[in-house]
């Protein structure tokens, strides 16, 4: 079986076996989906995902676990839109519905949170109430009501959640099932009515999904590997397909991991449970499936029957018409970095994609090219980015204006793809050998990346040229963006004989640390300061790191990765100076002061290196009408690279493009 071929679910048939799963968006209003989930949505629907689950949505008004949360009451205009924009080409789309139980919050609704038992949740550390019958008869009903709405309002069908985030989950689980009733002997029994009231309420001609945790990651008490496989047995009969995913409130980091954890881990999970139920309800594979060939090779070992590869997809949402017309190398890379498609905080951040700006906005940033198809041609979608009207990918006519770009790092690479892809000529010029910049600097799970955007520029007949210096002469009287890049930031400390060098030039290996120790600042508490602590000290350096937050690499909550991060710096044995300010780098020593007391003390070092913010280069002036980019405009992380070259080139193509957001 084929990534790209159709495959039967229920009645229905979906036209590949790549599925785009449920997660947060903040694209909701008040409660409800609005018209940027429906556009979210049908742009990977046109991509060619075969099944698109929506946004979780809660079945019950005790369910608020965060602000722009869908309530399924609210929800039918917004799937019926959402039904509509991706009918055309014959996508799945399924509702997500679910309730977060103890996992939830109590902020917005100002009621206590369910639960089966009254254990505190291990992250809020709030104590929420036990769950009578009385509240059971509501969840119930609240399952089967939102599902008959979810088909009412178009949709296929649903998919119930007993996932990391789920009270169903929680009812499983010795974790937090405690109970003595009908409930506590049989764990499974809720999931069983719950799964029955759906099948009642949707009718036989609906499909009927299950996201189920199988491994909690603790042993001791929670779902293990074992308890799912008897658990899907059980349930099969009652499904279209099953969704295999870990974790609990134990593992937050576990469901959807950054790079530090392989792709496809939960492979030999999801082959025990497919095993056991022995063909009786599809198997979908959830768990890091970035590329199309490991997806292949997951449905080519039996591992599962479909495969979800949602972040891959908000990467590049024309995977499977890609890999389906024959491109796979043209695929946007997913590089697992987690620092805009995870938006469950309070901030409310929109969902978005490091590597792909657009996602997350697709109602208000165009496509990299007007889209010339039929409704339903996937393979068309497939030149989305492709120059406007050549089919066969080919790089432009110089039909627009000509432009330099100058400077070769991601934002001036994605300024010179998106302006040549709308018909500009383009040429770039880089001052190094090598395109890439500070990413290419830090390297590692940047490098696909930075290949792809270069094959890109290459494919669409930009003109590169490394190694050339641009000059102020030469930018008179052209249309050009400057994406110029960075220097070093101010040091706020005192350097008295001592080594002091910059992150960047030691990893761009421009600078070499003498013997001895080596002390990381960090005024920043991102992931370079951590990372790189990590990597001298599994080096074999006696490595310290000096912050001034509480938590060294406090950043890295936003990612997922921050207690993960603080294991592999214990286990490296790097030694955290936090709430510590740099004061002095002498001889053979560092002057920190702890930030509250005010109380100064030395720490051996041979060397310091510095990890704090960096400032624009504008060596290079500026010429009228030149449009910034990337570094230039401020340093900050990829996607604010990536954001404002394409920016820049929208703007020098003449819409605003997404200049508001």
């Amino acid at each position: 079986m084929r990534l790209t071929e159709p495959v039967t679910l229920g009645p229905y048939t979906a036209p590949s076996r790549v599925v785009f799963g449920p997660h947060e968006t903040n694209l909701a209003r008040r409660r409800a989906l609005s018209d940027r989930h429906a556009a979210y949505y049908a742009r990977r629907a046109a991509g060619g995902a075969g099944v698109v689950v929506t946004e979780t949505a809660s079945v019950h008004v005790s369910d608020w676990p965060y602000e722009r949360a869908p309530l399924a009451a609210d929800c039918g205009p917004g799937w019926a839109a959402t039904a509509a924009a991706c009918a055309p080409y014959g996508t799945l789309v399924v509702a997500s519905l679910g309730h977060a139980g103890s996992q939830g919050s109590s902020a917005y609704h100002q009621s206590a949170l369910w639960a089966p038992s009254r254990v505190a949740d291990v992250v809020s550390r709030e104590l929420p109430m036990e769950v009578e019958e009385a509240e059971l008869d509501g969840l119930r009903a609240g399952f089967a009501s939102a599902a008959r709405l979810a088909v009412e309002s178009g949709l296929h069908g649903v998919e119930v959640d007993a996932g990391q985030y789920s009270l169903l989950r929680q009812f499983l689980s010795g974790l937090t099932n405690q109970r003595q009733d009908a409930y506590g002997t049989d764990r499974l029994l809720l999931v069983r009515q719950v799964l029955g009231a759906v099948r009642e309420a949707v009718g036989a001609g609906r499909l009927v999904g299950l996201r189920l945790s199988c491994d909690e990651l603790a042993p001791w008490a929670g779902i293990t590997p074992e308890h799912a496989e008897g658990f899907a047995r059980e349930l099969a009969p009652l499904l279209d397909y099953l969704v295999v995913v870990r974790g609990s409130a134990m593992s937050t980091a576990a469901t959807r991991p950054d790079f530090h954890t392989p792709p496809g881990f939960n492979s030999a999970l999801c082959a025990g449970v497919r095993s056991t139920v022995a063909g009786a309800v599809p198997v979908v594979l959830q768990g890091s499936v970035t590329g199309p060939d490991l997806a292949q090779r997951a449905l080519d070992d039996g591992i599962a029957d479909l495969v979800e590869m949602t972040r891959a997809q908000i990467a590049d949402p024309q995977l499977v018409a890609l890999v389906r017309a024959g491109r796979p190398e043209r695929v946007r890379p997913c590089v697992l970095c987690n620092q805009k498609c995870r938006v469950r905080d309070n901030r409310n951040p929109v969902v978005s994609c490091a590597v792909d700006p657009r996602s997350g906005h697709e109602t208000e940033d165009p496509p990299d090219t007007p889209l010339r198809r039929e409704p339903g041609s996937v393979a068309a979608a497939a030149r989305e980015t492709d120059a406007p009207g050549r089919p066969d990918g080919a790089p432009p006519g110089a039909s627009g204006h000509a432009v330099l770009v100058v400077g070769g790092g991601p934002a001036g690479l994605e300024a010179a793809r998106v302006l040549a892809a709308h018909g500009h000529p383009v040429e770039l010029v880089e001052r190094t050998e090598r395109l890439g910049g500070m990413l290419r600097v830090a390297g590692g799970r940047w490098a696909p990346l930075l290949d792809w955007l270069e094959s890109e520029v290459r494919r669409l007949g930009v003109v590169v040229r490394t190694g050339t210096e641009a000059a102020a002469r030469d930018l008179t009287g052209r249309r050009v963006v400057l994406a110029t890049g960075s220097r070093p930031g101010p040091r706020r400390y005192d350097v008295d004989g001592g080594t002091v060098l910059e992150a960047a030039d030691l990893l761009a290996g421009r600078a070499a640390l003498p013997d001895g120790p080596v002390l990381v600042h960090d005024p920043v508490g991102d992931a370079t300061g951590v990372a790189l602590a990590d990597r001298l000290a599994a080096e074999g350096r006696e490595t310290a790191l000096v912050t001034p937050d509480q938590v060294a690499g406090t950043q890295l909550a936003l990612t997922g990765d921050l207690a993960d991060a603080h294991a592999r710096l214990a286990r490296a044995g790097v030694s955290l100076l936090r709430r510590a300010v740099l004061r002095a780098v002498l001889a053979d020593a560092a002057l920190v002061e702890d930030s509250v007391t005010g109380e100064q003390h030395k720490v051996a070092c041979a060397a310091v290196v510095h990890c704090g913010h960096r400032l624009p280069d504008t060596s290079l002036t500026a010429p009228a009408g030149a449009v910034p980019a990337g570094d230039r405009v401020a340093p900050r992380t990829v996607h604010e690279a990536l954001l404002e070259g394409r920016r820049a080139a929208l703007a020098l193509h003449g819409g605003e493009g997404g200049a508001s957001r």
